[in-house]
């Protein structure tokens, strides 16, 4: 089984994909993990797409099964071989985005506010990530390019739309493999 969750940042991916994988007892890959090089602050320096994309194309070559989180249509699609399922959430905006704020809280604290080269790049990703759902033009990984890219592949698609719980979501990807 392999399957391919992704969405917009807040979305719910890698919370979802690491609970299917857990339930299907394989592993889980975040395409972060092979975008971005270690760095502090983290997701600032990107990876060269050549290492990147040997590195993940080797881990998803050497399981039978897995579950790949984040957006890679653009990057890696060309990994994604004997694809069963592709998962597409969405949330409506205003969620996402406090989910994101909440998050990015939670991960680095006060430092987001109180630092200005740190609450510009705070500043910097909520801008980018509100993109999604209007298309302004500062990101090119958005909810257009993303149905585009549904519209031209072959692969299954589970469109998983709305607030829902990790439990729910778990449930709609089981009940599409037992049919």
């Amino acid at each position: 089984m392999k399957i391919h969750l992704f969405g917009a940042s807040g979305s719910g991916v890698t919370t979802t994909g690491q609970a299917i994988a857990e339930q299907f007892n394989i592993p889980y890959f975040d395409s972060d993990d092979y975008f971005w090089v270690p760095s502090t602050p983290p997701y600032t320096v990107k990876r060269d797409p050549q290492e990147r994309n040997a590195k993940l194309k080797e881990k998803l070559a050497s399981c039978d099964a897995w579950v790949l989180g984040g957006s890679v249509f653009q990057w890696g699609a060309d990994l994604l071989d004997n694809l069963d399922l592709l998962v597409f959430l969405w949330i409506p905006p205003e969620i996402r985005m406090e989910r994101l704020k909440r998050r990015e809280f939670m991960r680095y604290g006060e430092v987001i506010f109180k630092e200005p080269s740190r609450k510009k790049q705070y500043e910097k990703f909520l801008a980018w990530a509100a993109d999604y759902d209007t298309n302004s033009g500062i990101a090119n990984r958005n909810l257009q390019a993303h149905e585009h890219w549904m519209n031209s592949v072959d692969y299954p698609l589970l469109r998983i739309m709305g607030d829902k719980t990790t439990t729910a979501r778990i449930q709609l990807i089981m009940n599409y493999f037992e049919g």
